[in-house]
């Protein structure tokens, strides 16, 4: 079992909130989301059935929808830290099928590597996390004579009742849920809590926002990816059409790490849920009984400005009517 970890909520009086919008603005995490939009473009498909810009493809099934997902990992990650990378593999593709309110079924994957050596730790470590999550890797496609060593993996999974990008209503609780039992894993800015973590504890953690979707608590939710807590709400805001103000003094941190920092973290498990206010107190609950941290960290309005707030003053970081992140919101797919 890791240790627990205190939590400080809020931020210190001293904290420039114009300094704090500039670095969010500037965030290589948040600049990278708009590369999706020449991609759809390319490939023609903004306009079809299926929405865009979700964490998963969604196709209706039967009574509920099966769920597709693809990640693929950035070279100097790989080659940084390999086994890890192996692991973030299945780890995030599971965490884009239980943002949907799914579960997932199965992961291939697409190794090339500098011979045998190289690929090994990466499929070490895609092994270990598949076994830790009871999520089988059932086939891929492997290269072992490439000059350096690269990794995607998809997965499938399954739906019974969708939460979606396209589904935040303006009057909704933006709540920010993650998992704060882990430590940064250096040196990039991922927060690591799975690893060490009991796979019992993984899996029953998987089954949270399926659980919500399936009650009808929620609607809508995005996991937390490269942009952070606001790189992340910008892409909810601008898929559901709608604005987000995002209070920095009620998003609670790790004993240690500074705001400025944890809004730019990739956590293992880490999700944003649009909440009606009616059932704010429901879903808070279902998180704090398996010890994830989450709070209420911000609202959803009209509009389509996101922006941070400290009670007193109120920044703008993106307006995605003037400048859209990818293209994908009910503006782009109605166009």
């Amino acid at each position: 079992m890791m240790p627990d970890i205190d939590i400080d909520i809020g931020i210190d009086l001293g904290t420039d909130l114009e300094a704090l919008a500039t670095k969010l603005r500037s965030s290589s995490g948040i600049a990278a989301k708009h590369d999706i939009d020449a991609v759809t473009a390319t490939l023609g498909i903004k306009d079809k059935s299926v929405p865009v810009g979700d964490d998963c493809a969604a196709l209706a099934d039967g009574d509920g929808y099966l769920l597709f997902a693809i990640e693929g990992f950035i070279n100097a990650f790989v080659a940084a830290d390999p086994w890890f990378a192996g692991w973030c593999g299945v780890m995030v593709n599971i965490s884009d099928v239980v943002a949907m309110g799914g579960r997932p079924t199965a992961l291939v994957d697409a190794v090339w590597a500098a011979g045998e050596d190289g690929a090994a730790p990466i499929l070490k470590g895609m092994r270990a996390a598949a076994e830790a999550y009871g999520v089988p890797i059932v086939g891929g496609h492997t290269n072992v004579r490439n000059d350096r060593s690269q990794l995607s993996v998809a997965i499938l999974g399954r739906a019974n009742r969708l939460l979606t990008s396209f589904d935040a209503r303006p009057g909704d609780v933006l709540i920010a849920a993650v998992d704060h039992r882990g430590r940064y894993r250096a040196p990039f800015d991922n927060w690591e809590a799975a690893t060490l973590a009991p796979p019992a504890r993984l899996r029953g953690d998987l089954d949270i926002l399926p659980q919500i979707a399936e009650a009808g608590l929620a609607v809508a939710a995005k996991d937390i990816s490269q942009g952070g807590i606001v790189g992340t709400a910008i892409m909810l805001a601008e898929c559901s059409g709608v604005g987000i103000d995002i209070d920095v003094t009620a998003i609670p941190l790790p004993a240690g790490v500074s705001l400025d920092r944890w809004l730019a973290t990739f956590p293992s498990f880490g999700y944003l849920l649009s909440v009606s206010p009616e059932n704010v107190d429901d879903v808070l609950a279902r998180f704090a009984a398996r010890d994830i941290v989450a709070a209420a960290v911000g609202t959803v309005r009209t509009g389509s400005e996101v922006a941070i707030t400290d009670g007193v003053e109120r920044i703008v970081i993106r307006d995605h009517a003037e400048t859209p992140l990818m293209q994908l919101g009910l503006g782009a797919l109605c166009a």
